[in-house]
């Protein structure tokens, strides 16, 4: 019994370009998206929780104004990942992402695990973005015009499991987080109706975030201080903006090691992931092999220098030190008016269209995780792994039923599972696709030579292995129990694999 069964990578992208193929096997994805849709795909699932809030809890905690450093880090990070998925992408232009690139790498049983981790990312991902999103749903009302809920509809705002501040000070546990499971139904409808008017949808959440953010950079630069700026008079060039180490009761931060600059790239990569997702959708680009890489590569820079620029303009207008709270933008937007003289109700005003743009930018963060989850169900299930998933909508020509269920499951998890919860088992599915991607050019270069790659990685044996080896490091710093949480989520994969993948795999039936 081989359970490395690899398949032909030249049969695989002639798959990928049959048409005949859709009607043998259930139904085809419909190819309506261009390089911008794609690029939009990319910052639409970057820009969200990370900018909204881990960079000031980055700032406060470990690097200080270097927090800008550590963002320069974590992008170098991706761009490795980044640029191993845009060769890939562009040479495999099927969907599936990491599943099926691992399948013509390394064989069905890794294809499998990745297939099955990059559940972890999109699924649980989009279940993170949920909670988070209900959260400034809630801090409209409540923080912006301080209006006070009874405490039967706070219950309605967390799950069973986390606990809720009452009217009288005490606490108490919520009942089912309300917000969180609509926003994911919505988000599930927009994508059972098709892949273009879900990008449409995209398009328009994307470009209202982009405005909020690079407002905010517009207007706090000017305001920006070297007391707040320069964290370290006595250094030069840009080692000013790293705090000295300082050992207190926490233990030792700052500096440019672990707790400090590092460990503050550690954190800020999280804000990185989702630009792989736009690899999912291979089978609906109008010309993958040009506009998969401008997909993958344009996003993550335009995301990379966002992220810079609000990273200085924020710890540059306020204090680092006052950072460390989860909603740091909605603290410098206050800073800034207040330096600028505003009037109470333009600051007002302002603090809620910041806001309606974390909404906003959180919403698309949803709707492109749960895009590339359907994705990757459809292609195992095109591959026999999984059942059901293949079949599309006769006139929508989307994944119906792997809509119905990432939806229903996003729903129902992100209204009763805690974020922190899930948030990290997130971080760990996407990093270990990462290194297997990674691996996979270097593998490919040697054992596929003469397959035509529109993109090419350079120097493949240098950035391959480094981009793992980084993933890895990062990977390295994730708590014990996240990675027991990865094993027992791997032994259920393992479960349904040789329950029902195994013995319904296409390629081991044909193999017979």
């Amino acid at each position: 019994m081989d359970l490395f069964l690899k398949k032909d990578l030249a049969r695989v992208v002639a798959e990928a370009n049959d048409p005949n193929r859709d009607e043998a096997h259930g139904g085809g994805l419909k190819r309506s998206l261009g390089a911008f849709h794609l690029t939009m795909l990319g910052i639409g699932a970057i820009i969200g929780a990370g900018i909204f809030s881990l960079t000031g809890t980055a700032a406060a905690n470990y690097a200080g104004p270097g927090i800008a450093i550590s963002f320069v880090i974590g992008g170098v990070l991706c761009a490795l990942a980044g640029l191993c998925y845009a060769e890939l992408a562009a040479m495999i232009p099927v969907a599936g992402s990491a599943y099926a690139y691992s399948y013509s790498t390394m064989g069905e049983l890794i294809a499998w695990i990745i297939g099955w981790d990059l559940v972890l990312e999109y699924a649980f991902g989009a279940v993170t973005v949920a909670s988070a999103w209900s959260g400034y749903l809630l801090s409209i009302p409540q923080k912006t015009f301080h209006i006070q809920f009874p405490d039967t509809v706070l219950r309605f705002t967390k799950g069973p499991w986390e606990t809720i501040k009452l009217g009288d000070g005490s606490t108490a546990y919520g009942w089912i987080n309300l917000p969180a499971f609509l926003i994911a139904l919505v988000c599930a409808s927009v994508l059972y109706r098709g892949i273009k008017e879900s990008a449409w949808v995209n398009n328009l959440i994307v470009i209202l975030k982009v405005v909020i953010v690079v407002s905010f950079v517009v207007l706090g630069i000017g305001l920006i201080t070297a007391d707040n700026l320069v964290a370290n008079p006595a250094a030069t060039g840009v080692a000013k903006l790293v705090p000295p180490v300082v050992v207190d009761a926490t233990g030792s931060h700052f500096g440019w090691g672990n707790g400090g600059v590092l460990t503050g790239a550690g954190v800020v990569f999280f804000a990185y992931i989702g630009f792989d997702a736009v690899s999912t959708t291979a089978q609906e680009a109008k010309n993958p092999k040009r506009d998969l890489p401008i997909g993958i590569l344009a996003s993550l820079v335009l995301c990379t220098i966002l992220y810079i620029l609000v990273a200085l303009t924020l710890t540059g207008v306020v204090p680092y030190k006052q950072l460390g709270v989860s909603d740091p933008i909605a603290v410098g937007i206050d800073k800034i008016v207040e330096l600028r003289g505003w009037s109470p109700m333009l600051q007002k005003s302002f603090t809620f269209l910041v806001k309606l743009g974390a909404l906003a930018g959180l919403s698309s963060v949803i709707l492109v995780m749960m895009l590339g989850q359907t994705r990757v169900f459809y292609a195992m299930s095109q591959d026999g792994l999984l059942p059901w998933f293949k079949k599309t909508h006769p006139t929508y020509n989307t994944p119906h039923i792997a809509t119905v269920v990432t939806g229903l499951f996003v729903a129902f998890a992100s209204a009763i599972l805690p974020m922190s919860l899930v948030g990290e088992l997130v971080s760990i599915g996407t990093l270990l696709a990462f290194v297997l991607v990674c691996l996979g050019v270097p593998i490919l270069r040697r054992t596929n030579p003469d397959i035509p790659r529109p993109f090419r990685v350079p120097a493949p044996y240098f950035v391959g292995p480094a981009g793992a080896i980084a993933c890895l490091w990062v990977m390295k710093g994730l708590p014990g129990d996240t990675w027991l949480r990865l094993v027992i989520w791997l032994i259920i994969g393992f479960a349904v694999y040789f329950g029902y993948g195994m013995r319904h795999s296409r390629l081991r039936n044909e193999a017979k």
